[in-house]
Parts: structure tokens; sequence; C-alpha cells
């Protein structure tokens, strides 16, 4: 058994992974080595990049980065929460608004630390990314079309980082990179229009709140039909491997995301729909794996 101050450290300890949202920190690491290996570094030894400790630091000062963006985004989303997630806000409550501001700074700080060891220019872009993240949280998060285009441009960063380190500028990354570019600001758009009423009662005037759902809806079924651009090339143009089974399940999906998109108007059904993209996108990262099957074998 636990004891009680055991039990108080436990809370705090999953208290803190969700406001950080550890879950989507691991996503990025094992996306960004997937990148690294199958994509960005695919003609180099397998070893060479895996134990790369430019690589790891890297991958390091991201997921700092990124964990504090996620710690000054629920600073200042506290009151929005209580309305839009008060499950999860009641839990993220349990570690005072000082705390997390001590986490933060101090994660920034080891960000740049961790940059640091690998070039001059990799400080200058993590501090460039974190300075971003807090405007984008302050300021650029309440603006309609500017806070969503931030959100994406901000949610991909992390892969510039990776992708300048390689100096790979094959045609397909940028393919790739249209497709997740498209994907997340589909995403930040239905999940605008789940926490619509959040937003209404906090002041934030998002694209749902100064255009309306109808507009919203049209906007979300012209970029998924977008995403039919960048899924044809890679599908037709490039060669990806078994990953192609990824790009026709993401197209039967989003037909899927647009048949209920036009039935929706709760915020149950918009979470649902809010899910089929971030499923999407998680088997994305995955499927990143089905490019080359024999890679391991391969490059050892």
């Amino acid at each position: 058994m636990l004891s009680r101050r055991q039990k108080h450290i436990l809370l705090k300890f999953f208290s803190m992974f969700s406001v950080v949202r550890g879950y989507n920190i691991l996503i990025v690491v094992i996306a960004q080595y997937l990148t690294a290996v199958y994509i960005l570094a695919h003609d180099k030894p397998l070893k060479e990049v895996l134990f790369d400790v430019n690589l790891l630091m890297l991958v390091l000062a991201s997921a700092a980065t990124i964990a504090g963006g996620y710690i000054i985004n629920s600073f200042y989303d506290s009151e929005k929460d209580l309305i839009n997630r008060p499950i999860k806000s009641r839990l993220d409550r349990l570690v005072s608004q000082n705390t997390k501001l001590s986490f933060y700074f101090t994660l920034n700080f080891l960000a740049v630390i961790m940059a640091s060891y690998v070039s001059f220019k990799a400080v200058i872009f993590f501090s460039i990314y974190i300075f971003a993240i807090w405007f984008y949280s302050h300021k650029l998060k309440k603006m309609p079309f500017v806070g969503n285009l931030t959100s994406a441009i901000l949610t991909i960063t992390p892969f510039f980082a990776i992708f300048m380190y390689y100096k790979n500028f094959e045609t397909v990354i940028f393919v790739h990179a249209i497709f997740l570019f498209i994907m997340i600001s589909m995403r930040e758009l239905t999940k605008d229009l789940e926490n619509i009423k959040g937003d209404i009662a906090q002041g934030y005037v998002t694209i749902p709140v100064a255009y309306g759902e109808k507009t919203s809806k049209i906007m979300l079924t012209i970029l998924a039909v977008l995403t039919f651009v960048p899924t044809y090339l890679l599908l037709f143009r490039f060669e990806i491997g078994y990953m192609y089974f990824f790009f026709y399940l993401s197209i039967f999906l989003l037909a899927v995301f647009l048949l209920l998109l036009w039935k929706s108007k709760t915020k149950i059904q918009y979470l649902i729909l809010h899910n089929i993209l971030k499923f999407i996108i998680l088997a994305g990262v995955f499927s990143i794996l089905l490019i080359d099957v024999s890679v391991i074998l391969n490059r050892i």
C-alpha cells in the first residue's frame, strides 16, 4: 500500500504528465527518429543514425521545448479549459501555477543547453522556437486563421530541426510535410469546433466563433480535398514502399470524416472527428516503418 505522501507525489506526477502531454511528446520523439532513419538519412548506416549524439540532443531539445510549450499554453488557457476539458483541467490543477512556470523556464533552459551541444545555429533555432510558442500562446492563439496557421507550423517545426541537420532536400520530403501540415491544420480547426463554447466564454476569436460552424465545415472540406494532391503524388510519383496502405486508409478515413462532419453539431460529435484526424496522424507516424520493411536488416 502506498502512503498518503507517496499517493500525493504520484498524483502530482500524473498531473504534470497531463499538463505536458507526455504521450504526445513520446510520439514526436518516435516520429523524429523514424523520419531520420527512413527518410532524411536513409542512405546512412542504421547505427550511425541511432547513436548520433547530435541527433539525440536535437530530439531531446525538441521534447523539452514542446513540453514547455504545453505548460505555457495550459497557463494561458486555464480558465477556458475549465469549460472545454473539466476533468483534465481538475487533474492539471493539482500542480500550482508557480510550479508549472518553474518547470517551463527549466525545460526551456535545458533545451537551449542541449542545442548548444550541436551548434550555435541550433541554439538560435530553438530560442526562436521557444519565443514563437510563447507568442502564439499569449497573443496569436486568439486570432482566427493566424492562430490556426501558426499552430500547424509550430507542430511540424521540430522536424525542421532534423531536416536542417541532415540537409536533405529531396522533393518527397516536402510532399510528406505538406500532407502532414494539411492534416494538422484540419485537426486544429476541428478542435476549434469542439471547443467553441469555451472560446466564446473566454473571448477567443477562432474561425468557428468569427465565421460560424458552416464556414468552418466548408474550410475543412476544402482542406480534406487538398490532401489528395500530396497523397496522389506520394502514391504514383514517389517510391514509398508499403506505406501506400496508409494513404489508401487515410483516403477512406477522410471520406468517413467528411460524411460525419456535415452531420455533426455537438461537442461529442466534433470530438469523434478530432480523434479520426489524430488517428490518421498517429498511423502516419508508425507507417513510416513500411517505407522499407527490410531497412533494419540491410543497414546494420
